[in-house]
């Protein structure tokens, strides 16, 4: 184990970190913008709020730089069937929702939470998201765990994450165990279209089918979001995109949950591989390619506030999102440790230590921003980046270790992250793979320029050859700051005819969460 490491250099291998610049406070006002809760500050949202989800790494794109996330499998049971889904109890090679290596109890799933904070400084919420439903059978689980939880470890947030169906009876046990952050998987509000996705939902102790079953989740749904909302319970909307179901129909969904006062939307790609054997994937759905996800994302701007950063997390994820280090803290090798403690000082310190790094980051964004909108027009066209990084907001992954790459849009309004693509790893024991590095090039073929720690003589000439720029000299410097340096200088060369443009090229997702492992 890696111990009470406290310090951003050492946990996230940022190399030295530069002093903050000073900033000028801002008075915080309500939400002023389509992406407040996912790439907004304190000065956009209420302070109640913004004390909220300033360390969530799943509400705030900002803290998934910084903050870790764990989810305890507690809640195998479910009570409906989505045709996107087919849950796995104990599977370690699977990486999406719904798969877990091992079901825990409260008193399994409470050890293994002490033990997580132990070793990781990051930690700052626990969330419960199946394999099966979190309010399935009673919840019996669910809530037996957050209130051993409230008494061992106060400090971290409590999350749960539903479809929506058990939602209205369970809302005042919620609020009674201060569980402030809810996530319900919203696919439809117009039953016609939820019948081709859910086959059948048990209410009431009778089994459902058809337009009779999604009539009554989506009612279920919409007043499980009401009663949350009026509460001050933050809660964030899960869509699964299905390309010729429920893609255009998703503008529907945004316009509803945002009437009925949902904080963010988050709207994903179906996993529609084969191999998993769901009835979407043994029927030869497919999943929207990079482009037509962005088309929804972007049309659903100035509706409900969009999470463009989730990695669609394994139930039993451990770690920053981008990593699943659940591999270290399995039941046996915590049974291993013998007494575990409990001391929040570590985490104290992280917070501390990461509070100050904000408070320069937010001037910096905003005089590079600045700069750019001083030297570039207006009309100058946005283009996508590829950044290779560990994390902190830093550009500092070599190229061939990278097993994703953050996705950023930027142009004379700003740099916005919009999404990250997974690839496999190109370069292992020290030589690269042409088989993988053509993975990687169809992943980011749509952006202008990849920004990396590092890169090698080969992959360079393949990027070049297909049109993307590898670009190392920003290493270890701040991600937007640079995307928007680089930004000014590619409409520069574009202006004189030095770079063409990559407007229309599409990309390919692959979909599903990262297994990345620590060192």
């Amino acid at each position: 184990m890696m111990g009470n490491v406290i310090s951003l250099d050492s946990i996230l291998g940022l190399g030295e970190l530069k002093a903050p610049a000073e900033s000028t406070p801002v008075a915080a006002s309500g939400c002023s913008s389509s992406s407040c809760g996912s790439s907004d500050g304190p000065a956009d949202m209420d302070p109640a709020v913004w004390e909220k989800v300033k360390n969530h790494p799943c509400y705030s794109e900002e803290a998934h730089h910084y903050f870790a996330r764990m989810h305890v499998a507690v809640a195998p049971a479910c009570n409906i069937q989505c045709n996107y889904c087919n849950r796995k109890y104990d599977c370690s090679n699977e990486s999406r929702p719904g798969v877990v290596s091992e079901k825990l109890t409260p008193d399994q799933a409470i050890r293994k939470i002490l033990a997580v904070a132990q070793e990781i400084p990051q930690l700052s919420v626990i969330g419960i998201a199946g394999p099966g439903d979190s309010l399935a059978a009673g919840a019996r689980n669910t809530f037996a765990t957050f209130e051993h939880l409230q008494k061992k470890a106060p400090d971290l947030k409590l999350c749960l994450s539903t479809n929506g169906l058990a939602l209205p009876e369970n809302v005042e046990r919620i609020a009674q165990y201060n569980i402030d952050h809810v996530t319900i998987t919203i696919n439809m509000v117009d039953p016609e279209i939820g019948r081709h996705i859910y086959p059948w939902i048990f209410y009431k102790h009778k089994r459902w089918t058809g337009l009779d079953a999604a009539k009554i989740l989506h009612e279920q749904q919409m007043l499980g979001l009401e009663m949350l909302t009026a509460r001050g319970i933050l809660v964030k909307i899960n869509s699964v995109m299905i390309p010729g179901v429920n893609d255009t129909h998703l503008l529907d969904v945004n316009k509803a949950v945002k009437a009925r006062g949902a904080f963010l939307h988050n709207i994903m790609p179906l996993i529609s591989d084969p191999a998993h054997g769901t009835h979407f994937g043994l029927t030869g759905q497919r999943g929207p390619t990079a482009q037509e996800l962005k088309v929804v994302q972007d049309a659903c701007e100035g509706g409900a506030k969009l999470m463009r950063h989730c990695r669609q997390c394994r139930a039993d994820a451990v770690g920053l999102l981008g990593e699943d280090r659940g591999e270290e803290f399995t039941t046996d090798k915590i049974e291993a440790m013998g007494e575990i403690g409990y001391d929040e000082e570590a985490r104290r310190t992280y917070r501390d230590h990461v509070e100050a790094e904000r408070a320069g980051r937010h001037a910096s964004k905003e005089a590079a921003k600045a700069e750019v909108q001083e030297t570039v027009g207006a009309e100058a066209a946005p283009i996508l980046i590829a950044v290779a990084t560990k994390g902190g907001e830093r550009i500092n992954e070599h190229f061939g270790h990278a097993k994703e790459f953050q996705i950023y849009e930027v142009g004379p309004s700003g740099a916005k992250f919009v999404g990250h693509r997974r690839v496999d790893q190109y370069c292992e024991g020290g030589s690269g793979d042409a088989d993988t590095l053509d993975g990687v090039l169809a992943a980011i073929n749509d952006c202008a320029a990849v920004l990396v720690a590092k890169i090698g003589g080969c992959p360079s000439k393949s990027l070049e050859a297909a049109g993307i720029e590898p670009v190392d000299r920003f290493a270890f410097e701040y991600i937007e700051e640079s995307a928007l340096a680089y930004f000014k200088d590619h409409a520069e060369r574009l202006g004189r005819g030095a770079v063409q443009s990559r407007a229309g090229q599409d990309a390919v997702i692959r979909t599903g969460a990262l297994t990345a492992r620590r060192a």
